[in-house]
């Protein structure tokens, strides 16, 4: 073993596992029972000695365990597929900068895209295709395609991420690109355990340039039952890009000025007996815009939005806001009828609110925004078995029934002209989408073959049948009908037994196609003969991934392919079409530790993506929907002696030109955070976009493609990067 080097530490929770069940390894519901903090995803040093001098890294990272490749606890070195874990201290690391949780995993996991900074996570996908979100196992997606799934918990509440790239079924529509698995803190026992979190983020451009941050929590328990309560709060003032000027608000999908967001979380977990575990989670979330700066436009009496500024004055009758419950039951038994089983049940509701946008009618513009409502409830049980020393099978059911409805304040465009778009004031409300439940049933699993010490081979097979029911619409008639998808996977994983390990894998996944903009635009489209289908994406991985004491390192070939699309219209409604679609690429990361504490490294996401025209020849995808190639960068250094550390990491966006001539420009960021240990505590000090770099977002880019000239002027939708922003934080564990 290397001293100089920081080791991880394993963490047992109590109550998550049972010692007296026959059954090896021991399993723990939904959350992983052994943890170690460093990973592949990225290799901050870590602040614990505790690990025994026999034990090296590379042990230690073979045997972290994750619950997103598997559904159940799995160490990573059984997992024939790219993982990458986020640990708490990392995300804290760049949480530090001022970052939110979105660009930092956009930082720290290759594949995926780096983020659009406002608040939408739109485009921000993995591997050139949608990523699925989940909270504890619990999806934040829907068929109602909201890119909000990041505002929906703050990283105060996060116990570490964990991610799984590629094409997968494993939790069901909207994972061809990957999985990311939010797991959330828990309880710490036995006794009482205060954790606080405060840190103050400005750029000094201006007096309400400053952002700030208070979080605390309370835990504890004893050896049968134990609990956490937390109170995470934000309030963020306005943004200045690189040349100090104020950034104009994202009035398409709305950004985080001026936004105030509380979220309140807490658990319980109990031990009903030797072998048996409850877990209950609970969530209350609001992120929500509370200022009164908005665009003030001088020519909506001659009906155009040119020349628009940011003034004081603005009010509405409804602001942009996402508000998000959720409550989640675990429960799982270690030796039911000789095999682990695992049962959940959840239900999440949200409402999602937009920015006033403009409509071109016959009486001028109109400001129009819509209130979009999804309660989304299941159920999935799960039996995992070891049906010999070599061979073991994991299967199952899911079912979940999804509602949404939406509707559309339309405000009084007297009001609006008379002040300039500042005073939106309701004049009526109507529907926005046709309402619609999908219930969703599938069966599903998946078998694993030691044939060998070194040689495994897993195949699994997913049936999913989807009903779907719409409600009539503006005169339209609604219906039903229903769509299956049968997704298969095969792999094989080589470990050599000296810290690396190959694989080659084939994977599927499919989208949940959106009924609410499929229906509902023309009564020629019937809902009861136009049934929705799965947009099924094949994927074919060949990887390879190598840990000891000086090296960290993982990369992975991968191909995509799919026969369907959405395809967006100029009235933003959208259509399924026959259309080949491939991304081909190479994601990496590689740490190297050095001596006194020293450590560099880096992340690489080379991805290209295409469709092929009517002639059979592959062109290069549109540029509002492909990925931009990325990489990162840093060097940090972590004196554990003294308590202080400090990282310096690089972003690097790519150039993306499509064979249309849309254009999206790349960029490059630079941030550095710096912590030390004190007396009470620890202080961060954070400087994001240290060289104060000037740069249009890859949504804002986009959204001018998407939005402009049809809805108004590029300038409206081009939403600016933030410039340098400095950052100073305190946390103290008691």
């Amino acid at each position: 073993m290397h001293p100089r080097h920081p080791l991880s530490h394993a963490i047992r929770f109590p109550l998550a596992c049972d010692s007296a069940s026959p059954r090896a390894p021991c399993r723990s519901g939904y959350a992983a029972l052994l943890l170690t903090l460093a990973t592949p995803a990225t290799a901050l040093a870590q602040n614990d000695t505790s690990v025994a001098a026999t034990t090296t890294r590379a042990e230690v990272t073979a045997d972290t365990m994750v619950v997103v490749g598997s559904r159940t606890p799995k160490s990573i070195s059984e997992i024939p597929g790219a993982v990458w874990v986020v640990d708490q201290q990392q995300l804290n690391t760049q949480i530090a900068t001022g970052a939110d949780l979105k660009t930092a995993l956009g930082r720290l996991v290759p594949g995926l895209d780096l983020a659009p900074q406002g608040r939408t996570n739109y485009g921000q996908n993995m591997r050139g295709r949608s990523v699925q979100v989940l909270i504890d196992g619990v999806s934040l997606n829907s068929s109602r395609g909201l890119s909000r799934q990041f505002d929906a918990i703050d990283p105060f509440n996060i116990e570490r991420v964990e991610v799984l790239s590629g094409a997968s079924s494993l939790y069901g529509g909207g994972a061809t690109g990957g999985i990311i698995n939010i797991v959330t803190k828990k309880g710490e026992g036995p006794g009482r355990h205060f954790s606080t979190a405060t840190s103050v983020t400005s750029g000094f451009n201006d007096s309400d340039d400053a952002d700030f941050r208070l979080a605390q929590d309370i835990s504890g328990g004893n050896e049968q039952i134990q609990g956490r309560l937390a109170v995470a709060y934000q309030d963020n003032g306005r943004f200045y890009d690189g040349r100090g000027d104020e950034i104009f608000p994202d009035i398409a999908q709305t950004d985080l000025q001026d936004n105030r967001s509380i979220d309140i979380m807490g658990s319980v977990d109990v031990r009903l007996a030797p072998q048996q575990t409850l877990t209950l989670g609970a969530q209350l979330y609001r992120s929500a815009y509370e200022g009164d700066r908005g665009l003030y436009f001088p020519n909506l009496t001659l009906g155009n939005l040119d020349g628009a500024e940011i003034r004081d004055g603005y009010s509405s009758d409804r602001d942009p806001a996402t508000d998000r419950r959720m409550v989640n039951l675990q429960y799982h038994h270690a030796d039911l009828l000789g095999q682990d089983f695992y049962l959940q049940a959840f239900y999440r509701e949200e409402e999602a609110s937009f920015n006033a946008f403009p409509y071109a009618t016959s009486e001028g513009i109109e400001f129009r925004t819509s209130k979009q409502n999804t309660d989304l409830g299941g159920i999935k049980a799960l039996f995992d078995a070891d049906l010999s020393d070599s061979v073991s099978l994991t299967y199952g059911v899911d079912m979940d029934r999804e509602s949404f409805d939406a509707n559309q304040m339309l405000f009084d465009i007297a009001a609006s002209n008379a002040s300039g778009g500042l005073t939106q004031q309701r004049s009526d409300v109507v529907p926005r989408y046709p309402s619609y439940e999908v219930d969703g049933y599938a069966g599903f699993a998946q078998g694993d073959w030691r044939v060998t010490e070194g040689l495994t081979l897993s195949a699994g097979i997913r049936q999913q049948h989807m009903d779907v029911e719409v409600d009539d619409f503006n005169g339209i008639p609604g219906g039903e009908n229903d769509y299956d998808a049968t997704l298969l996977n095969a792999s094989a994983l080589y470990d050599y037994g000296n810290g690396h390990q190959n694989w080659i894998q084939f994977s599927q996944g499919f989208e949940l196609p959106d009924p609410a903009k499929y229906y509902g635009k023309s009564a020629d489209v019937s809902v009861d003969d136009n049934p929705l289908d799965a947009i099924k994406t094949d994927q074919v991985e060949l990887g390879w991934r190598f840990n000891n004491a000086d090296w960290s390192t993982q990369a992975a070939l991968y191909y995509a392919w799919s026969d369907k699309a959405v395809e967006n219209a100029e009235d933003l409604s959208v259509s399924v079409v026959e259309e080949n679609k491939r991304d081909y690429g190479l994601e990496a990361a590689v740490t190297r530790y050095l001596d006194g504490g020293f450590e560099v490294g880096g992340t690489l996401h080379l991805v290209r993506s295409e469709q092929e025209d009517d002639d059979g020849q592959w062109n290069k995808r549109d540029a509002r929907y492909a990925s931009l190639s990325s990489a990162t960068a840093f060097v940090g250094w972590n004196d554990m002696a003294a308590g202080r550390s400090a990282r310096l990491q690089a972003n690097h966006a790519h150039n993306l030109e499509d064979d249309n001539d849309r254009q999206i420009d790349g960029y490059t960021t630079v941030d550095l955070a710096l912590a030390q240990d004190i007396d009470i505590g620890r202080l961060t000090l954070g400087i994001d976009n240290l060289l104060d770099e000037e740069y249009s977002t890859v949504w804002g880019q986009r959204a001018a493609m998407f939005y402009s000239p049809y809805y108004g002027p590029e300038y409206l939708y081009d939403y600016q990067g933030r410039g340098r922003t400095f950052t100073l934080g305190w946390t103290m564990d008691f």
